[in-house]
């Protein structure tokens, strides 16, 4: 990992997200990455650049790991690191973690490519992106602990 974990997403597991088994449902689980993916590639280029430039991002890749049930009530917090940065992708890894404990619940392991919009086609990282990158791995260094 090329920095430390940074916060990206907080909230609330509400009743009305859990399953018959009573834990939250796992399209919620997929709700909390995409709003913590948000928020980190917002770290790396303000969304109203990207939109100046008709660029996006798009994801590509998704694995996500459950590790333990959340249940209704529970305070989740979603801390993200940068795991790699490649020539068009940003590869980066989510811990969903308890906000109280920082027990982790879940994981995901994402791959994002900057995204032409005219175009339709992944487009090569700006050194603009890069350098938000290295400052981000500079502010955060690397500590072991998500």
């Amino acid at each position: 990992m090329l920095h430390a974990p940074v916060e990206t997403f907080r909230g609330v597991v509400y009743p009305w997200q859990c399953d018959g088994m009573g834990h939250m449902n796992t399209q919620f689980y997929s709700a909390l990455y995409d709003g913590a993916t948000l928020h980190f590639l917002a770290r790396l280029c303000p969304t109203a650049e990207l939109k100046k430039l008709n660029f996006g991002w798009a994801d590509v890749q998704q694995s996500i790991r459950y590790e333990s049930e959340l249940i209704a009530g529970a305070l989740p917090v979603v801390r993200t690191g940068l795991v790699r940065i490649g020539n068009k992708s940003i590869e980066y890894r989510h811990h969903l973690c308890d906000a109280e404990s920082l027990r982790v619940h879940s994981t995901s392991d994402q791959v994002t490519v900057l995204f032409d919009l005219e175009r339709r086609k992944s487009a090569s990282l700006s050194d603009a992106i890069r350098d938000s990158a290295r400052r981000l791995a500079a502010e955060h260094p690397v500590n072991g602990s998500p």
